[in-house]
């Protein structure tokens, strides 16, 4: 059975000095370097494949010093902090000697106690009434998922209109499918084309520099969730000074919030 190409993107080989060898991979090729999802999703998977680890990741933070060149790059990660029931991480990821990532981690024993999801999921059509976009992907990653955008899809034309909204909501999963997990749903925490683009429909240069998961789901509601899709929403709060923030959600199809996320992200004129 041939291997999913997240599976082949964020598979690490251990080194003999305890940290980690990976690559990048074509298959998740953005404008400039890979796609900044799954560059995080391989520093998480850091920590998963740590034999030191301690529970299950409860967040993660992800500095981008620079894009990272295509071939191979070596990721550490150390736990700074282990207590009873949580334990902290600090990542770092290099190119011939050079620092390109670096991000801390946070895991944790997950106990059962009083749960709600406050922010809860908004109205939409069920994924199958919600249409394919036309044509491939710009770039290269963009073809690794489905999108069905119920709102707020890529601008009709650049043409620099003002929208006066940057909100997107749509329905979207891996392609091909593939079951859930940790790894995977950070990859698609960050799907989320930059926020300037569709207030503004013009195609400025951007780049994500920092971004932080929280992550409300554990194992069993990403097993139970599977190969289903998640609705995700994603707005922006301020664009000022070549800088903008944008947050997003992400649900499962039984309404359970499965991740919130924030990041900022430069932008010049």
């Amino acid at each position: 059975m041939t291997q999913h190409a997240c599976d082949t993107a964020i598979a690490l080989q251990h080194q003999s000095d305890n940290s980690y060898l990976g690559h990048t991979s074509p298959a998740y090729g953005n404008m400039v370097g890979p796609f900044g999802g799954i560059t995080a999703a391989q520093a998480l998977n850091a920590v998963l494949q740590h034999p030191q680890r301690l529970g299950e990741p409860v967040s993660l933070t992800v500095n981008f010093c620079a894009a990272l060149a295509d071939g191979p790059f070596n990721v550490t990660a150390r736990p700074a902090r282990t207590n009873r029931s949580t334990q902290h991480w600090v990542i770092e990821m290099q190119q011939q000697g050079q620092t390109v990532l670096t991000a801390t981690a946070f895991t944790a024993l997950r106990r059962e106690t009083w749960s709600a999801d406050e922010h809860t999921m908004p109205t939409v059509p069920l994924p199958g009434d919600v249409p394919l976009p036309e044509g491939r992907g710009r770039v290269e990653w963009i073809n690794r998922y489905e999108f069905r955008f119920v709102s707020g899809g890529f601008p009709a034309a650049w043409d620099g209109t003002d929208h006066g909204v940057s909100r997107t909501c749509l329905w979207l999963r891996d392609n091909p499918p593939r079951p859930l997990d940790f790894a995977s749903l950070a990859a698609l925490s960050d799907v989320f084309f930059p926020r300037i683009w569709r207030r503004r429909a013009t195609l400025v240069p951007i780049g994500t520099v920092s971004m932080t998961i929280y992550f409300h789901a554990d194992s069993p509601q990403l097993q139970a969730t599977g190969t289903g899709y998640l609705l995700g929403q994603a707005q922006a709060q301020a664009f000022r000074d070549g800088y903008f923030d944008q947050t997003a959600q992400l649900w499962n199809e039984a309404g359970e919030l499965l991740v919130t996320t924030h990041q900022v992200v430069y932008y010049k004129e």
